[in-house]
């Protein structure tokens, strides 16, 4: 009988699949009948993340009998990580789906909307709790696919049809990517069970065949989370309702980290991959990073904004930091849905609310002191609490990220005429930062323990490659802390450039053929 109370995960992708059949009959303006079934379905994936909770909590993982032959078909895994993701993408389904009720009022189609979003987080849900490769792929592919009718729920828009003919071309080589990788490791490990592949991986060593699975696996990741130089799409697909954006930024672009995540016993045995996952991710975060500070549409910045974030998170898993990855990726979804949903109000909000802030002295000392105010507070926290990242390059890279981000929290008290009670404040919030960080690492290690691998250390290359990301990352906050603006020309068209995203979306376009008929 436990075998089968797994199943209950279904529950929540079912009552959202009949969501998607009603639409069909009720695709018009105001369907009220749809509306409630809905709101119900979503509230039932909700019910059901703390079920399947309380079942992880009190029996460990649990794995249904498969539903197929020979080791191929479907089954359904549940894990410390697959609960918590399942149950974040349940809670953020409420909040977009209701949102969504008042957002397409009136609009000619919100009843066929509602049933494509329905069905797209169905979708994601299943892939979250899937036990067994062909099972995770197709989930993969109907993910895309459902997406891409969201993507084109207003075809009338030329910009919405090349962002997702660019979407679709990006998500079919992933796709590809994907299969190949599921069928070289069913060929060696013999089954397509995960929970089997992953304790052979855990007691195998790597293999050519292997090394090719992992390498496969990391592109498959890079493509679905819009990473450069097919993240083009991510930042015109604003032609699509806002729900949309919720969703695709909160939830199915995390779907690459989460790719990693869920096949990371394997991904210890490849070294190709690691260097993929750490150059394509974090050229992407410091590339993206950069662009969107030059945007002026709240949209498209949030759209950078998401595409470093998901590189960000690569570039963790790359360096085997796999738990501060889940952890990023939850505090991301939330973070980006509020973003979305609210884009709307940014600019009455800011307006409404002007906040005066000291004059930057823009003092190359005074940004040196920051940041080395920023670094004795992690340190000095860190050998506090017993954590010794310096131990382990991995984790030490990963500090090295949260003491880039206080500085830049530390410097517009200290660079500038404020008083010294502002930068008592900033010390203050850097310390809770970091504090939090801490808490909230360790809760994420100690809860996925069972399911993720313990952090190693990089091989020589990958630290590297790590320390050549984080120089960048230094330099580009050395000079946003400075406020170096362009003054010479060479500086102005470098500025045109990056505010261009340095043409590579235009060159993609190129390649595919985007605007040809």
């Amino acid at each position: 009988m436990t075998t089968l109370l797994p199943l209950i995960a279904l529950a929540s992708p079912a009552c959202l699949g009949i969501v998607a059949l009603l639409s069909l009959a009720q695709p018009g303006p105001r369907p009220q009948g749809l509306i409630r079934a809905t709101g119900l379905a979503a509230y039932v994936g909700l019910a059901v993340a703390a079920v399947l909770a309380v079942l992880v909590a009190t029996n460990g993982a649990l794995v249904t009998p498969l539903l197929g032959v020979e080791g191929l078909g479907a089954s359904i895994r549940l894990d410390a990580l697959s609960v918590l993701i399942f149950s974040m993408v349940a809670l953020l389904g409420v909040v977009i789906l209701r949102f969504s009720r008042t957002y397409l009022d009136g609009d000619a189609r919100q009843g066929a909307f509602l049933g494509r979003m329905a069905l797209t987080i169905a979708s994601v849900e299943v892939l979250v709790v899937s036990g067994n490769v062909a099972l995770f792929v197709a989930a993969w592919i109907a993910t895309s696919l459902s997406l891409h009718t969201l993507l084109l729920f207003y075809p009338e828009r030329p910009a919405a049809v090349a962002a997702a003919k660019k979407k679709f071309i990006a998500a079919r080589i992933g796709d590809a990517c994907l299969v190949g990788a599921a069928a070289i490791l069913y060929t060696q490990f013999g089954t397509g069970d995960l929970g089997a592949i992953f304790t052979q991986a855990a007691a195998g060593t790597g293999n050519l065949e292997l090394e090719v699975a992992t390498a496969l696996i990391a592109v498959a990741a890079l493509f679905k989370s819009a990473q450069f130089p097919t993240h083009g799409w991510l930042v015109e697909v604003m032609e699509t309702p806002t729900p949309v954006s919720a969703l695709l930024h909160a939830g199915i672009l995390n779907a690459g980290p989460f790719l990693i995540m869920r096949f990371a016993t394997v991904m210890e045995l490849g070294t190709a991959s690691a260097v993929f996952l750490v150059v394509g991710g974090g050229f992407t975060a410091l590339f993206a990073s950069v662009v969107l500070l030059t945007q002026p549409s709240v949209k498209v910045a949030l759209g950078y904004s998401s595409a470093a974030h998901m590189g960000f998170m690569l570039l963790i898993c790359g360096l085997g930091v796999y738990p501060a990855a889940v952890l990023h990726l939850v505090a991301h979804s939330f973070y980006k849905a509020h973003a979305f949903l609210s884009s709307g109000s940014v600019v009455e909000v800011a307006r409404a609310a002007p906040v005066k802030v000291p004059e930057r002295l823009r003092s190359p000392l005074r940004a040196l002191v920051s940041f080395a105010v920023a670094a004795g507070i992690y340190f000095g926290l860190a050998v506090a609490l017993g954590f010794t990242p310096a131990d382990n390059p991995a984790l030490l890279a990963v500090g090295a990220i949260l003491v880039l981000g206080l500085t830049q929290l530390l410097a517009p008290a200290i660079d500038s005429a404020g008083t010294a009670g502002g930068m008592a404040r900033a010390a203050g919030l850097a310390v809770v930062v970091t504090l939090a960080f801490f808490g909230l690492e360790e809760g994420a290690r100690l809860l996925l323990i069972e399911a993720l691998p313990v952090p190693h250390q990089p091989v020589a290359l990958i630290i590297a490659l790590a320390s050549v990301v984080l120089a960048g990352f230094a330099a580009a906050i050395g000079l946003q802390v400075l406020g170096l603006r362009p003054t010479s020309r060479l500086r102005q068209r470098a500025y045109v450039a990056t505010r261009n995203g340095l043409y590579a979306n235009s060159i993609f376009d190129r390649v595919v053929g985007t605007y040809r008929a």
